[in-house]
């Protein structure tokens, strides 16, 4: 079903968050002024353990604000599992109150129970995020991996670790906070560059 125009803006009207701003590909986000700052929420959506990381963005570059996994017992069913998602994604929202957010792009797995089941925890992730009226952006893994750690096949430890390293971390992330806090990450890298392969909105 779609929506009209004017449809559209009433949404944004309604949702009225001033932060919204979108990245089209080939223009340039103006630079972070001196005290300016953005908060980006990374998202890895998974049925069992979906990670979040929360970065500010400013002139003296990132700091991680939180970070952690949601995570649902192996005998829960999925139901359970969505409302968890559906429950700690806006206690992190309400709590950091992020201006947009990255989320892992959508792989072809080769099993599609998997992929449906997938496709829930995704789902319900982008309906919360989208109820907050966040600005909503997918990056492929390969490309998280490249501008993270310069290998688009990087092992999720190595993932962690250049994390850590980034962010100065005492120690490095779990491994799907630490892909969420990459996503995020990389999202920041791709503003203030002219790219072809910019963010894409989802």
């Amino acid at each position: 079903m779609g929506i009209t125009p004017l449809q559209f803006k009433q949404m944004q009207a309604r949702l009225g968050n001033p932060r919204r701003a979108a990245t089209p590909v080939l223009e340039r986000t103006a630079p972070l002024s001196a005290g300016v700052q953005q908060i980006i929420l990374g998202l890895d959506p998974s049925l069992r353990g979906t990670g979040y990381g929360v970065l500010r963005v400013a002139k003296a570059g990132p700091q991680a604000l939180a970070h952690g996994t949601i995570a649902c017992p192996a005998n829960w069913a999925r139901s359970y599992c969505l409302v968890k998602i559906v429950q700690g994604l806006r206690v992190v929202l309400q709590q950091h109150q992020p201006g947009v957010c990255v989320v892992e792009g959508l792989f072809y797995a080769q099993n599609l129970q998997t992929a449906l089941i997938m496709g829930e925890a995704r789902g319900a992730a982008l309906a919360v995020v989208g109820e907050a009226g966040l600005e909503i952006y997918e990056l492929a893994p390969r490309k998280v991996k490249q501008a993270i750690v310069g290998f688009g096949g990087a092992q999720k430890i190595a993932v962690a670790k250049m994390v850590q390293r980034m962010l100065r971390l005492p120690a490095p992330p779990a491994p799907d906070a630490a892909d969420a806090l990459a996503l995020a990450l990389a999202y920041a890298q791709e503003q203030g560059r002219y790219s072809f392969q910019s963010a894409k909105r989802v």
